[in-house]
């Protein structure tokens, strides 16, 4: 499954890191950031459950960046 949302960045590296953080959380197959238009498209490992997973993808990309936002 494949999602788009909404998302709070400041420069393009701080985007890069938070789509490499996404990578590694945990139900995440992918995830694209693309800065310009400040949208993600996560790709969800099967069977996982997107309302579970945004937090963790929130809390990992809060790590990156304190002040980001992703509307979900």
């Amino acid at each position: 499954m494949k999602k788009t949302y909404a998302i709070d960045v400041d420069c393009a590296n701080c985007a890069a890191k938070m789509e490499e953080a996404t990578r590694r959380t945990e139900g995440v197959a992918d995830c694209t950031v693309n800065f310009m238009t400040l949208k993600m498209t996560v790709t969800f490992q099967e069977g996982a459950n997107p309302k579970e997973v945004m937090p963790h993808v929130l809390a990992n990309c809060r790590k990156v960046e304190d002040d980001c936002s992703i509307t979900f």
